[in-house]
Formats: C-alpha cells, structure tokens, sequence
C-alpha cells in the first residue's frame, strides 16, 4: 500500500519553522523517524519511506505555498496514489494552538496551498490535518503573524503536537482515517 504524504510551506531560510511551515517540520520529523532523506526531485523534495509493509512517498512542494497544487497533481499522478491514500499537513489559523483536526475533505477555508490543490486536483475530497497556529495577531498582520517564528514559550507545545502529528500519520497509515480522527478531533494539546 502506497500514501503520498504533502508538508504544505514555503522553501527558503527565511520561512524555515515559521507557522505557515509547519506542514514541512510535521513531514520532515516523520520521514526522520523512520529514517528517511529528501532529495531534490520535480516541484518538491521527496523522501521515500518503508515501514511496516508500507510505502511512503513524503513530499515538501518547491513551488511555494500559492501554487502547492503543481506538485501534489504532479506526484499524485505519477506515484498513481488514490487522494484517500494521501494525507496534506497544513497550518490552520482558526484553530489555537492547543488543537489539531484531521478531516478526510473540506473546504480550503481560506488557504492558498489548501486552494492551489483544490483548483488543480478538482476536487476538495483529499485529507487534511491541520495544525492549529492560533491567531493571536493585532488586525492587518495576519501575514507577519503566519509567516512568522514561533514564540519561545509556543516551542515545547509545537514540538510536542509535531510529535503527535507523526503519530496521527502513523494511525492514519495503519488504522484508517476514523481511528485517527478519533484520536486528536476532540483533543486539546498542552504541556
């Protein structure tokens, strides 16, 4: 059995662990668990993952976070990977970040990555875990807010729902997407 795996970011060292890349870190700390790399490859970086009797294609989009779609239609079709078989990482700003939801389609709700796959795949049938960043912003800086780092004492929570976010991946893979939905829908994260 084969699942694409899609960290939803932005390439670039200045938007490396900001909010809006959290779908890159929660992908990039699966494929290390399991002991992964990425390599270059067409519109993304890719690693491929083995684990028990499944295949893994992890990808982080090269194209930006506005046209995430490219790529994830790219490898989509040339893995051959049914959408129920793929799971979109996303930072989402109407969930605090005590939460995450994991819902097998919905509307892009405002994302431009989430919009971007929408348009290019025609459907919003796929599934999506969003990770809750908060919105703790003063009006007109959403974008400072998302493209923005962690706040030193958000850090150990983040790291603890990354990995939590592995684990959700793994359920996910192993259990189905209604076990996983179970496990972290109502859940509210802390330290």
């Amino acid at each position: 059995m084969k699942f694409l795996l899609i960290g939803l970011g932005n390439i670039g060292n200045e938007y490396a662990h900001t909010r809006h890349n959290i779908g890159f870190d929660v992908v990039n700390a699966f494929v290390q668990k399991h002991g992964g790399s990425f390599r270059s490859d067409r519109l993304a970086y890719v690693a491929d993952v083995k684990w028990k009797g499944k295949i893994f294609i992890c990808i982080c989009p090269t194209t930006y976070m506005n046209l995430s779609g490219k790529a994830v239609k790219y490898w989509v079709d040339k893995e051959k990977i049914a959408l129920e078989n793929t799971l979109t990482i996303v930072d989402d700003l109407a969930l605090p970040l005590s939460r995450m939801r994991l819902r097998a389609d919905g509307s892009d709700a405002g994302h431009n990555g989430l919009r971007s796959m929408q348009e290019l795949l025609g459907t919003t049938a796929y599934p999506r875990l969003r990770f809750g960043i908060g919105n703790d912003y003063p009006k007109g800086m959403q974008a400072d807010f998302v493209l923005g780092k962690w706040k030193k004492e958000e850090e150990p929570l983040v790291l603890h729902k990354i990995g939590k976010s592995v684990e959700t991946i793994e359920t996910f893979a192993t259990r189905g997407i209604t076990a996983a939905m179970n496990e972290i829908n109502h859940k509210d994260f802390s330290l």
